[in-house]
């Protein structure tokens, strides 16, 4: 049979162990009867070995149950007792095939199927160079968590700045934002639009105003996994992969109905939370459909609500009340025997309110709206040992966020509209498959081009200056290449495995610029219990249609307010600030240097380090952060012009969309004595540099009993230098910004269907050093306690029931206070710290 049949295999599970062990290789399992795919999964994490097999193989298929210690081999044939399928070992993975031997007589049938990549890279099976980080349903469920956005804010390397519910209206634009109540990823702090987020390995349209992606969407319901990859990956998906690259990878098949129903609510007050879903979905000849529907409410939580909220406005939001509807759908459909059909869509409705004191006289509220939807159809062929795709995808994202100010007795005064409309089209064919042979495989690659187009307005009334309405398109092309030089089959001393990969992209942007970005990975094993990898690559971010387009004002302005002093007093100051048609993607360089150690003398044991460093430059900054130094402060002086001739005055007054007079007289070039600059342009320089470490163990008890253990910290440094004539400043472990440290673990005890799991998550303490003397912010620790009790499905009343218990926060900690300003600022880091407090919650979900 040819290698590159099983090159075609779809991957049900796979391992992030050594490919190869020896078959005296006995581990304990502990896996109950399920559905197979799941259990294939769970074999493959507690064996480190690959499981291979055409997707319809195992749709719709039951698992045999493996409670024991067993060789690797011995506990996979027990959990396809029944199943119709045997087992053949390739190239170190096991591949599953029919008794009958159909696919072997036939292999044009076997690569007609899709296969689940591992993100961070194109090519089918390949290893990846740079640490993943992955969570499956089931265990975000076992964590007590509900939706994909509850997810992601505990893992270690996501900021909570960026775009997303309850940023306080004090935190810098630059480090959040809260438009509309989506939620978004932001790696390392670089920003929500460095982290590209895809869907089924879709790019999806921008939300709002600051090229984030809301995924806050997507139904956990649906949801097979997620996977992030916090390195660089320009290199493979293009724009906005500076901090990494996250992927919701959804279901591909479900079989049968499941309803799931959840409440709880914040034992301080506010925040209740509904939430009501049912997935459906069927498999049939080579094909199947799975739909998803939810619903959540939450209400919100206020500042009386909370003892650190005191003496502030007792109205003040700190999370804002949220409703939405969401629904997607994923099919797949075998043409033929050599071609596949397949297509994922969503659709999302969601309502946000908050509200505040606006000032001694004034009240105002947000209510505002969100509606998106993307549709992505794709098809398949299979040539031989290659898999041939063409992708599209259409999505668009709606944002109406509305600012209502009311006098203290009720009476409206003002209201303002800002509508945010977001789409994104773009198509793609792509192929991948093998090269040649090497000692360690076949040589493998993966290429790929397309065009991709998206469209940007913020309406903000008739005849608005401010209006935006703009697109930008872009084509692209890549390739990427993996060799397997040597596996445990060569039997080479010292080196049981070595793979290199490397990849380059091009992108061109019309109007704004060509970028190649390349990547090499390196992954060597010299055993079968240790690997050591590493990656270097670049990686870059197209500027936003709000840095390029946003209307530039000009005011004409006292120098008193730009810290100028000894001036005449009939003397003025031009100020320029907005967007700039001209600036240029952002780049980045990053490098990563991982050790894995998975002992076969330690069964259940895993642990990985990891060190990252990315250098970024040429970041859209508007420099000069302290209007109140323009003048005085002389690392802003490259942004001011002296003594201006009446030319270039005009010249800048001209290039404004607005002209704004401040001052008590009329604008005279006579008495301009500086233009003071600070439109955004291309001049930042920001690094993040830090340490990774993941650890996971498995204990077997006997009689179906194990203890779980995983760890999961963070440690991060970073600066930034807004312009070369300005200091190297710190940002990782000040206010607004993420903190040195971060980490969560957990440990679960499991009794067949009884699980009860505890976690504990720090997030560090920060610096406020917005006044002197600087104030130390402590760290927030916090425990939560989940237990779930699951029954298999079958055919009595009880059967398929699911049930959890879930206490977050148990000892209810509070964030620590930080010093306010205005009314309407939130007395705590709203960017790092939850006012969630102590919050109880309750799920059951039944399955037919």
């Amino acid at each position: 049979m040819r290698v590159e049949l099983f090159a075609c295999a779809a991957v049900v599970a796979i391992a992030a162990a050594s490919p190869a062990q020896a078959q005296s290789d006995a581990r304990r399992y502990d896996i109950e009867e399920q559905d197979l795919a799941s259990a294939l999964r769970r074999f493959s994490a507690v064996s480190g070995r690959e499981v291979l097999a055409p997707a319809e193989l195992v749709a719709g298929k039951r698992s045999g149950a493996v409670r024991g210690r067993y060789a690797a081999d011995d506990a996979l044939g027990q959990l396809l007792e029944g199943t119709g399928l045997r087992v053949e070992t390739v190239e170190g993975a096991f591949v599953l095939r029919p008794f009958d031997g159909a696919l072997a007589q036939e292999p044009q049938e076997a690569e007609t199927e899709s296969e689940i990549l591992v993100t961070g890279s194109r090519i089918r099976g390949a290893p990846v160079a740079s640490p993943v980080i992955a969570l499956d349903q089931e265990s975000i469920r076992d964590a007590g968590q509900a939706t994909v956005a509850d997810a992601v804010r505990t893992i270690p390397q996501n900021f909570g700045g960026g775009q997303n519910p309850g940023v306080g209206f004090n935190v810098p634009a630059a480090s959040g934002v809260n438009v509309g109540g989506g939620a978004s990823i932001n790696l390392r702090g670089l920003g929500s639009d460095a982290t590209l987020t895809l869907l089924n390995g879709h790019r999806l349209s921008y939300s709002a105003s600051r090229q984030s992606i809301d995924i806050s969407t997507i139904p956990l319901a649906a949801v097979d996994r997620i996977e992030i990859v916090a390195d660089g990956a320009s290199a493979l998906y293009g724009s906005d992969a500076v901090a990494g690259v996250a992927n919701i990878i959804l279901k591909r098949d479900f079989s049968g109905v499941e309803a799931r129903g959840r409440l709880g609510g914040s034992t301080d007050g506010g925040n209740f939370r509904q939430l009501y879903g049912l997935t459906g979905g069927g498999t049939w000849d080579r094909g199947g459909l799975l739909a998803s529907y939810e619903y959540g409410r939450d209400t919100p939580v206020l500042a009386r609500q909370r003892a650190y909220g005191g003496g502030i406005d007792p109205e003040l939001t700190f999370l804002p009340a949220l409703e939405r509807h969401s629904f997607i759908g994923s099919g797949h459909q075998a043409l033929g025997r050599d071609v596949e059909f397949a297509f994922d869509g969503f659709y999302n409705w969601r309502s946000s309110r908050s509200r505040f004191l606006a000032s001694a006289t004034s009240r105002a509220e947000n209510p505002s709206t969100a509606e998106s939807f993307a549709l992505a159809p794709s098809l398949r062929l299979s040539l031989g040992g290659w898999r041939v795709n063409l992708v599209g995808s259409y999505g668009e994202d709606h944002v109406t966020y509305v600012t209502n100010t009311y006098s203290l007795a009720g009476v409206e005064t003002s209201t303002s509209t800002n509508i945010y409309r977001n789409s994104a089209r773009a198509i793609e064919a792509n192929a991948d498959g093998a090269l040649f042979a090497l000692p360690g495989g076949s040589a493998k690659l993966a290429i790929g081009a397309g065009y991709r187009d998206n469209r940007f307005e913020n309406f903000r009334g008739v005849g608005s200056s401010s209006n935006i309405d703009r697109g930008q398109d872009s084509t692209f092309a890549y390739g990427e290449l993996s060799l397997p030089l040597i596996s445990s089959a060569n039997g080479v001393p010292l080196v049981d495995r070595l793979n290199l990969s490397a990849a380059v992209r091009y992108e061109r942007y019309p109007g704004v610029d060509t970028v190649a970005t390349p990547k090499l990975g390196l992954v060597y094993g010299p055993s079968p219990d240790f690997e050591f990898k590493a990656s270097w690559g670049q990686s870059f971010r197209a500027p936003t249609f709000f840095q390029r387009y946003q209307l530039q004002s000009v005011y004409l302005a006292p120098p008193s307010i730009f810290g100028g002093s000894g001036y005449p007093a009939n003397a003025t100051v031009l100020y320029a600030a907005g967007g700039n048609a001209a600036l240029r993607p952002e780049r980045a360089t990053s490098w990563s240097a991982t050790f894995v150690a998975h002992p076969r003398a330690i069964p259940g044991l895993r642990f990985e380090a990891s060190y990252f460093s990315i250098r970024y430059r040429d970041r859209i900054v508007a420099p000069i952060t302290f209007l109140s130094q323009a003048l005085s402060n002389p690392i802003y002086r490259d942004r001011i012009v002296l003594t201006p001739s009446a030319s270039t005055q005009a010249a800048v007054i001209a290039g404004g969309g607005e002209f704004l007079n401040l001052t008590a007289g009329a604008y005279d070039p006579a008495n301009v004595v500086a233009i003071v600059n600070n439109a955004n342009f291309n001049a930042g320089r920001q690094t993040a540099r830090g340490v990774d470490i993941f650890a996971s163990y498995r204990a077997e008890l006997g009689d179906g009993q194990a203890l779980l253990f995983t760890a999961n910290a963070s440690y991060l440094e970073s600066d930034q230098q807004l312009s070369s004539a300005q200091p190297v400043l710190p940002l990782a472990g000040l206010v607004f910004n993420p903190p040195h440290w971060r980490g969560r673990s957990t440990l679960a005890w499991v009794s067949g269907g009884f699980r009860l799991e505890a976690a504990v998550d720090y997030v560090g303490g920060v610096d406020d050093a917005r006044r002197a003397p600087t104030q130390a912010i402590g760290a927030m620790t916090t425990a939560d306690l989940t237990a779930r009790y699951r029954i298999e499905p079958g055919p009595d009343l009880f059967d398929g029931i699911d049930l959890t218990l879930s206490v977050s926060n148990v000892f209810d900690t509070e964030p620590h206070r930080i010093a306010t300003t205005l009314p309407y600022d939130a007395p705590y880091d709203s960017t790092n710290y939850s006012p969630v407090g102590r919050f109880i919650s309750i799920g059951i979900a039944k399955r037919w």
